[in-house]
């Protein structure tokens, strides 16, 4: 995640830190047409599934349609939806099936570029 998306999802938190959210935000998993997974976060799951099948809710899903709901997760506050969409999203799509399916999945399974990145140059070095 881009440092600049990271430090306004942490100053969000922070203002959601000790509220109860009204409207509780969901994230959900849509399997589309072409067998894609597409994540993403609302807080009416009902409208945002009639957007998506009218084409008018994203770029992505408009030309892959229909979409199915496969799964969604309340998350409370919108600060701890994207957050969570953010750690979903960097799953491998076999990661996010497991998700669908109820499978526990390892903390090892999200990795961050850098981390990847250090690690290909430190076996570099070694050689």
């Amino acid at each position: 995640m881009h440092s600049t998306y990271k430090k306004m999802i942490y100053k969000m938190l922070e203002k959601d830190r000790g509220t109860v959210a009204e409207d509780p935000w969901t994230l959900y998993i849509l399997r589309c047409n072409d067998g894609s997974l597409y994540t993403g976060v609302t807080k009416n799951m009902d409208r945002r599934l009639q957007m998506h099948q009218k084409g008018k809710a994203s770029r992505y899903t408009r030309t892959r349609l229909p979409v199915e709901l496969l799964y969604q997760e309340p998350c409370g506050g919108r600060a701890r939806a994207l957050v969570r969409e953010c750690e979903v999203k960097a799953y491998s799509k076999k990661f996010k099936e497991r998700l669908v399916v109820g499978e526990a999945l390892p903390k090892s399974s999200v990795k961050n570029k850098k981390e990847k990145r250090r690690k290909k140059s430190d076996r570099k070095k070694s050689k």
